[in-house]
């Protein structure tokens, strides 16, 4: 729980947005919970948004609802892509350079969560490491020099989770094979998350680009990523948590993400949500970044392991 008072008592909140006509945010999973309601109020700010998103017909719906919110002329598009198929997110970083022309901040908001059993990408990754951090990895790296190019931002949506597992990465079982358990392996990918963005804080300063990378998290918000895929007990225990009122909205959920793709004066050694009771809701502020997560050796190590197996040179 922090105090951060930098926003005031009652945190960032939409109300503090500007005009973002002319401005353009490509959020991944925006077609349902945080990145729909993400996508829904830089929106209403006149902002141009690009989904990228593994399910075409939500997708569709989604587009349907926004436009019939804010009009036929709402600027939001949606482009397939799937984070757990490296080729795919290929493709759609080819079609997000031939079609967007400017990047003001690529918001990596798409996830899985609490696979009750052990699944494989169809790259051979552990399915929550694979959609989560390697999907992302590689979708930042071919869309850097675009993002660059416009002086934008990368936001990585993590979770407080990260602090719940091992707190480190498992560089001996990337997959589990030896011990898999839904918690540990979520937590896992969540703080490989971070742990990129903070070693490309690094490697851009070290470079002299102008892209601002940005870490945060939604808090326990009431969204689909507890799926059908979670053990029966977790759903059970989630539908508790949401009945008592301990989940917030998607909508708030969303500000963080937002906060860090628009909001000035930002520190980028930080990590920014709701700063209230375990940092489940509240007021969105920076919260306590640990030490852990800024291990040199281990950001170092990850980051090559990344370029490894997604096989991307990044231009840095």
């Amino acid at each position: 729980m922090s105090t951060d008072t930098q926003f005031g008592p009652e945190g960032w909140t939409p109300e503090r947005l500007g005009s973002l006509t002319g401005k353009t945010f490509v959020i991944t999973g925006a077609n349902t919970g945080a990145g729909f309601q993400a996508s829904r109020i830089l929106l209403s700010k006149g902002a141009s948004v690009v989904m990228l998103n593994r399910n075409p017909s939500k997708s569709e719906a989604a587009i349907a609802e926004l436009e019939s919110e804010f009009g036929d002329t709402a600027h939001v598009s949606y482009i397939q892509m799937d984070l757990a198929n490296l080729a795919s997110v290929r493709h759609a970083a080819e079609e997000v350079l031939e079609k967007v022309p400017n990047i003001d901040a690529l918001m990596c908001n798409g996830a899985i969560a609490q696979i009750a059993n052990q699944e494989l990408t169809v790259d051979g990754f552990e399915s929550q490491l694979g959609v989560n951090h390697y999907g992302h990895f590689l979708l930042c790296g071919l869309l850097f020099e675009r993002i660059n190019a416009s002086e934008g931002r990368i936001v990585v949506v993590s979770s407080e989770g990260h602090k719940m597992g091992l707190r480190k990465i498992q560089f001996d079982d990337m997959n589990w094979d030896k011990n898999y358990n839904a918690n540990k392996v979520y937590s896992h990918s969540k703080l490989a998350q971070m742990m990129f963005a903070y070693e490309l804080q690094d490697k851009i300063k070290a470079a002299g680009k102008s892209v601002k990378v940005y870490v945060c998290h939604p808090g326990a918000s009431n969204t689909s990523l507890i799926r059908e895929s979670a053990s029966f007990l977790t759903r059970i225990s989630w539908s508790f948590m949401v009945k008592i009122g301990l989940a917030q909205t998607a909508e708030k959920g969303a500000y963080p993400e937002v906060m860090c793709a628009t909001e000035t004066n930002l520190k980028e050694r930080a990590y920014y949500g709701p700063t209230g009771l375990m940092n489940f809701g509240g007021p969105v502020g920076e919260g306590e970044l640990q030490s852990f997560v800024l291990d040199k050796e281990t950001l170092t190590r990850l980051w090559a392991l990344s370029e490894k197996e997604t096989s991307i040179d990044w231009p840095l």
